[in-house]
């Protein structure tokens, strides 16, 4: 009796964890964190190394194993994103204004709501930011320990899981930017192109003309 009452506390070997660990994946229509795992598994388990062995598992395959954030996910391939276009939803155009503040907040967070205007050079209207918000794409973060303890903005795990990242690290750099069309193709006025998320020259005249906020087409 007492062998069977400390078998109900062991874990169960790896391959069952990954098992579990593939079988809320799949099921889970959100991203799921380690933490989260734990809790729903046996004393004992360790989701985070099933994740990476599964991870491993699904190299090369239809779907993979993917990081969001701090957490982890089931999603297609991909190169096989083609396949799906049958069943992807036609989203709402966002405004120039919504889709210039979402990339300043994106490469800029932790950022201020006047940081966002003094970049733009025009005000940010409450309505730009609700639908960020509506849309769970960005998220209040911490105050600033500045007068005011102004509240800032980030992306959230949910906008890395629409844009395929794993963190906002992952973001693309200026050059790709304009080579899909998104930015002009020049440098802002006195500066010279750099790579990547964190070059200098992305705080300045990041999308060319200004734009006042104004309701969606």
């Amino acid at each position: 009796m007492a062998e069977r009452e400390q078998s109900l506390f062991e874990a169960p070997p790896m391959g069952e964890q990954e098992r579990m660990v593939e079988a809320m994946l799949f099921a889970s229509a959100e991203p799921l964190t380690i933490q989260q795992m734990i809790g729903r598994m046996p004393h004992g388990s360790e989701p985070a190394e099933a994740v990476q062995h599964l991870r491993r598992r699904y190299e090369g395959r239809g779907v993979q194993v993917v990081r969001v954030g701090e957490a982890w996910a089931i999603r297609t391939a991909p190169d096989l994103g083609f396949l799906m276009r049958e069943e992807v939803v036609e989203q709402k155009k966002l405004s120039r204004a919504a889709i210039e503040t979402l990339a300043i907040i994106a490469y800029h967070q932790p950022v201020t709501r006047a940081e966002i205007e003094e970049i733009r050079g025009v005000s940010v209207s409450r309505g730009t930011i609700d639908q960020l918000l509506e849309l769970d794409w960005i998220r209040l973060g911490r105050r600033k320990m500045t007068p005011g303890r102004p509240v800032t903005f980030v992306v959230t795990p949910a906008f890395l899981d629409h844009f395929g990242l794993e963190t906002p690290r992952d973001l693309p750099g200026l050059r790709e930017l304009r080579a899909a069309g998104l930015l002009e193709n020049r440098p802002p006025p006195g500066t010279e192109a750099e790579e990547g998320p964190q070059a200098d020259d992305s705080q300045g005249d990041m999308f060319g003309e200004e734009a006042e906020d104004g309701p969606e087409s």
